[in-house]
């Protein structure tokens, strides 16, 4: 076990935990942080996903001994009030059914909107075909998405 310092949504945290614990169960487990979620454990289906710096990651497959001194944003960071662009154009849209892919979903956005604030379908499509949504969402998500991209 290890004592890790972590910048996570602004403030410094900190978790004693092994070295090569997941970034998603120090944040879910060892700091309350259960918006991001788990999906596969195998990075394949995005409801992990969290910005590393900036860039959107798995959080599943990162160990925490890998974070250093980056900066890490969960979906409890996006907006103090869930005002963000996507998470208004979210419920705009009516985005969510069972909603348990959605905060994976709304972080890869993010991370897509930040680097391309006017992105095309095929960009928003090629950006988010590695999110996966079980209740078949996805038309509604690529239409969040663009709306949300007008608005920011």
């Amino acid at each position: 076990m290890a004592i890790y310092k972590l910048h996570i949504n602004g403030k410094e945290q900190e978790a004693d935990v092994a070295p090569d614990t997941p970034l998603l169960w120090v944040l879910r487990d060892h700091l309350g942080l259960v918006g991001t979620k788990f999906g596969c454990g195998i990075a394949q289906c995005g409801a992990c996903t969290v910005h590393f710096d900036g860039v959107a990651v798995r959080s599943c497959m990162l160990p925490v001994s890998s974070v250093g001194s980056s900066k890490i944003t969960t979906i409890e960071g996006l907006s103090e009030n869930g005002d963000h662009p996507l998470q208004v154009a979210w419920n705009e849209v009516d985005v969510p059914q069972c909603g348990y892919c959605q905060a994976g979903q709304i972080m890869t956005a993010a991370a897509l909107l930040k680097q391309n604030p006017n992105p095309t379908y095929e960009q928003i499509d090629g950006t988010m075909h590695g999110n996966i949504c079980r209740c078949g969402a996805y038309h509604r998500i690529r239409e969040a998405i663009k709306l949300a991209s007008t608005k920011i």
